[in-house]
């Protein structure tokens, strides 16, 4: 490259994946030498269309990354200045695959219209545009929405999905719903095996509404916390030990508290100590079934805002039912 020569190639991007500072780069940017004349490098780009002219990329012989001007500074040189004396020395640079929104951020803090992609030796790749950084900032603006959102997608999927046909809606839902209704009948069926049970003492039927509603409370909080910090990049694994710990002394406090309830209800310490220990076990397992279901809709790829909750409430009422007759069988046996 000998001064007052540019890039003057078609529009061209790198290829990279999407998500990286590759992907953005672009060679259809003016270069010189920095011993170039800014009057000679401002003639050269006279009459040549770049996919961006707001910055020049000043390379040595060996096309490494020397510096970077802006045309306004371009604008306000002297006739005798060259392009050394107003390029910025230490520009933002990034390497290929840094991730493209700790790329955009770099140059936002640096408060610079561009941003140079270099490898290992400084070589240069491309400039990515103020137009591609501004795409790139919107973009991640709006994955974060949605996010914090509860959506694993993006905002326009959210607003369709809220504005979308009778026919979708019920497309959608369904499927889950028909799967919590096949869990109500297997609970029925369920129920059935513990006939003589029930026969015997009809109190034991009082306090499964409120063994199973306690559980499907706990499993929600969890559940939902889960969703949350799926939503804003905290996995799974980070929380399943501290929330499956809260599950099972949450379990011990309603158990505790509700023992004297049934007692004093029932007149029975066997029953007491079944609803007790049923509600322990149904809160921790509710806890853990919450953690595992938004994690496994998550990594099939499936929004775990729509299906979680339907397939938590079949599996933990089912649980906390056989938790509960398994108890009272034991007992009162």
């Amino acid at each position: 490259m000998t001064p007052g020569q540019a890039l003057t190639s078609a529009q061209h991007h790198l290829l990279g994946p999407a998500d990286q500072a590759l992907h953005h780069a672009s060679t259809d940017v003016p270069a010189f030498r920095p011993d170039t004349l800014v009057t000679d490098a401002l003639g050269t780009m006279r009459g040549r269309r770049f996919e961006s002219a707001s910055a020049v990329a000043v390379l040595d012989d060996e096309r490494r990354i020397v510096g970077i001007a802006t045309i306004e500074a371009m604008f306000a040189a002297d006739d005798e200045q060259r392009l050394r004396d107003v390029m910025d020395p230490t520009p933002p640079v990034v390497a290929p695959r840094t991730d493209q929104e700790h790329a955009a951020w770099q140059a936002v803090q640096r408060a610079e219209p561009y941003l140079a992609v270099v490898d290992e030796k400084r070589t240069f790749l491309g400039l990515i545009s103020p137009q591609r950084l501004l795409g790139i900032l919107l973009q991640e603006h709006d994955e974060d929405l949605a996010r914090l959102g509860g959506f694993l997608h993006d905002v326009e999927s959210a607003r369709s999905t809220s504005v979308e046909s009778v026919r979708k809606r019920l497309w959608h839902r369904l499927p889950w719903l028909i799967v919590g209704l096949l869990g109500a009948m297997i609970s029925a069926v369920m129920m059935t095996a513990f006939d003589d049970v029930l026969e015997a003492d009809l109190a034991i039927a009082y306090f499964v509404p409120g063994i199973v509603y306690l559980a499907d409370a706990v499993g929600t909080q969890t559940e939902t916390l889960a969703i949350r910090g799926l939503s804003v990049g905290v996995g799974i694994r980070r929380i399943t030990v501290r929330e499956g710990l809260t599950g099972l002394l949450m379990g011990l406090l309603l158990g505790t508290i509700m023992w004297p309830v049934v007692a004093m209800m029932t007149a029975s310490s066997a029953l007491a100590s079944a609803v007790s220990l049923a509600i322990v076990g149904a809160s921790t397992v509710s806890t853990l079934v919450a953690l595992c279901l938004p994690w496994l809709l998550h990594r099939l790829g499936k929004d775990p805002a729509f299906g979680a909750g339907p397939l938590a409430t079949v599996f933990q009422d089912l649980l906390s039912i056989l938790f509960y007759l398994g108890a009272v069988s034991l007992l009162l046996n």
